[in-house]
């Protein structure tokens, strides 16, 4: 089969944006309350409190976005609902009023496209909420209403607050404040799809779906592509899916998924015995327990041969997320390990995600507590944001490292390396995940140049035939390059 993927993402980097909890103006707060009971920015979020973030005020900060060198963001919900994280849709038609309703949207993919950042949003598709207006009418009308078979319900009466009542309807994974939707209804599946072909035709550039194995409809997904598609052919239809993806990556349905399988392993090689299992115990990915290099090699040995390589480089890679604590709150408070991990993120085929604020420094343990406030300049950490500033514009700069094949080189005790190349463009990544400094000799007869311009980090190295020798500090890596 002949797959293909758009070309955009292969040199997209994507800063995952909640828009409660990123950036608010003064602009929707005027437009939609006088009086906003929001919580204040800086105190610890709450399960169901809201920050006013909002997009006019993402358009305010573009222009650190741009600077940070991004190039492509994903939000999660933004449609209208009655919740801060938004996957409760109530409307999904309608940009969330508090966020600045449809116009600020409008107002948003213009300057963004201006500077040649791409936007995409989540499609939350497997379920609504007690407030979408088919939900709802069946909550006023009962069997007389007309969208019964929307939903799937089980009996009556229907019990959507009471939860010492059976809810009497499917909710997603027993909630009944998430009513699913009988996507074995052709009029369900229409909705949607139009749905899709709406925001594209409004100027959005991909979905990000919402636990798109929950709908389990022979052809959804496959019709979804094609429907998608025809309206943009380069639209990104990345899914999520935190395990073996492959029955979704076979070119006929997504681009890519979350690439959790990714995340789980180079958080384990960088943070190690570091992890705090309170964090990450009961999840679907499994940062733990601590790998050799030898054993995070067979990994993402293992990774790179699962699928396509034209899906390769379209897989959203990422350290963290809304649905994770922090890779800083993981690493209980370790900055090396928060570095290696990026700069692995970073150097690997597929598109980079970073996560608003991990670049700053932001903690944040579990839900709610990953979805922190922005923090004012005052708390950010400058180290890491320059770093991350760094590994960025080397990524933009060597098409190797984006684009390149991956060949690992050395994997011995907690030092790990491997090269990115493309063409005559060849790129050496070495990580030393130990606490001690390490003097290191690697073989890389399989390279036609003789890498021995320090990108980044701090090494000292010499190339004797086709032995690389090098000293790496503890709890460090470089980033080689030819002169």
């Amino acid at each position: 089969m002949n797959i293909q993927t758009p070309d955009w993402v292969k040199q997209a980097v994507f800063y995952q944006i909640f828009p409660d909890r990123f950036a608010k103006s003064e602009k929707s707060r005027s437009e939609f309350l006088m009086m906003p009971n929001w919580e204040e920015w800086d105190t610890p979020p709450t399960v169901q409190g809201y920050k006013g973030g909002d997009l006019w005020a993402v358009i305010e900060k573009l222009d650190y976005i741009q600077d940070l060198g991004i190039n492509a963001i994903y939000f999660t919900p933004i449609f209208q609902s009655a919740c801060n994280h938004r996957y409760h849709t109530h409307d999904y038609y309608q940009v969330d009023p508090i966020l600045g309703g449809n116009k600020a949207l409008k107002a948003l993919l213009d300057a963004a496209h201006e500077r040649h950042i791409k936007i995409v949003l989540d499609g939350v598709f497997n379920h609504a909420s007690r407030g979408f207006f088919f939900f709802n009418d069946i909550l006023e009308n009962g069997p007389y209403s007309p969208w019964l078979n929307w939903f799937k319900i089980e009996g009556w009466p229907l019990s959507p607050y009471d939860g010492s009542q059976p809810a009497n309807y499917v909710g997603w994974a027993g909630n009944r404040a998430l009513p699913a939707f009988n996507h074995d209804n052709p009029e369900v599946r229409e909705y949607i799809m139009r749905i899709a072909e709406y925001w594209l035709e409004f100027g959005i550039d991909g979905w990000r779906l919402d636990v798109p194995f929950e709908i389990k409809t022979p052809g959804f997904w496959q019709e979804f592509r094609q429907r998608v598609k025809a309206v943009n052919p380069e639209a990104y239809i990345v899914g999520e899916v935190w395990i073996d993806s492959r029955p979704w990556l076979d070119g006929t349905q997504f681009d890519g998924v979350m690439n959790y399988l990714f995340t789980a392993p180079t958080i384990a090689f960088t943070a190690g015995e570091r992890v705090r299992m309170d964090l990450v115990e009961g999840l679907s990915y499994y940062p733990y327990p601590a790998l050799s290099a030898a054993e995070y090699a067979v990994k993402i040995n293992e990774l790179l041969n699962l699928y396509p390589w034209e899906i390769q480089l379209t897989q959203l890679n990422l350290l963290d997320s809304h649905d994770t604590a922090r890779l800083l709150s993981v690493a209980n408070g370790d900055k090396a390990s928060v570095e290696l991990a990026t700069l692995l993120l970073l150097t690997f085929p597929g598109a980079p995600s970073i996560y608003y604020g991990d670049e700053v420094g932001l903690a944040g343990e579990l839900d709610p507590d990953s979805r922190r406030g922005f923090p004012f300049q005052k708390a950010w950490d400058e180290h890491t944001l320059n770093y991350h500033k760094q590994l960025i514009a080397l990524r933009h700069q060597y098409r190797a490292l984006k684009i390149g094949g991956y060949q690992i080189l050395f994997a011995e005790g907690l030092v790990y390396g491997f090269a990115r190349i493309f063409e005559d463009e060849e790129v050496i990544v070495v990580v030393n995940s130990a606490t001690q400094s390490v003097n290191i000799t690697m073989q890389a007869g399989s390279l036609k140049s003789r890498p021995e311009k320090v990108l980044y980090g701090h090494a000292e190295l010499s190339w004797e035939g086709e032995n690389l020798t090098l000293n790496l500090p503890e709890r460090s890596g470089c980033i080689l390059a030819v002169a």
